[in-house]
């Protein structure tokens, strides 16, 4: 049965969920997101060019790279980062939409992408999913059959550099098992949504009704 959000909140949780590329971030969150309602995910803007099947507005905002830099010139991302030649970022319209109508946001974002956005939003909830070994992450990464030799070898090279910040994070899932790391997750999303601090209102009301 899919959880349900708590009216009372004034504003939705923002949940940054980080991992090695490889480790299976997307296919967990397909999973949480068909158990959890009231649960957005933020559409990250990105300056590379999409892969086969990748749709405009559902996986990714594209743009060219004179694009992406005359929003950052303007000031329209929360956090943005460079990361193999190609531009990422999160619009702060997206997330205020959202989280100002209660929605919780969760975000498919890197550990710089993270820091970047937990200095915009103190408050939110960071997450990194990572593969049982590097072994697995190696084979996952190749298994995907577009990885060239030059581009698996960048990217095993970021995961050492990303290990290195995974005690950084409020939470770590080992996606051993993807349906288990998923049920994880919905565990951390239910127990961040019934914290004291984002409920007093409920409880504030409670006591004003006592006191009446």
């Amino acid at each position: 049965m899919p959880l349900k959000a708590e009216k009372t909140m004034k504003k939705g949780i923002i949940f940054i969920i980080s991992g090695f590329s490889g480790a299976g971030k997307g296919t967990v969150l397909k999973e949480v997101f068909k158990m959890v309602d009231n649960l957005g995910f933020s559409v990250s803007a990105t300056s590379r060019k999409p892969r086969e099947g990748e749709i405009h507005g559902q996986h990714y905002l594209f743009m060219t790279k004179e694009e992406f830099e005359g929003a950052i010139d303007r000031g329209e991302f929360a956090e943005h980062a460079l990361t193999f030649g190609n531009y990422y970022g999160t619009l702060k319209s997206e997330i205020e939409k959202n989280i100002s109508a209660g929605k919780d946001m969760v975000f498919d974002i890197n550990f710089v992408g993270a820091e970047n956005l937990k200095k915009t939003y103190p408050d939110a909830v960071t997450v990194f999913i990572a593969p049982p070994s590097m072994s697995v992450l190696k084979d996952r990464l190749i298994g995907r059959g577009s990885e060239t030799e030059e581009s698996l070898a960048r990217r095993l090279a970021e995961a050492e550099t990303e290990a290195k910040k995974i005690a950084e994070y409020d939470y770590i899932l080992i996606n051993d098992k993807v349906d288990e790391c998923a049920l994880n997750l919905v565990s951390i999303i239910k127990a961040e949504r019934t914290k004291r601090i984002r409920n007093l209102e409920f409880v504030n009301k409670l006591l004003e009704e006592i006191e009446k």
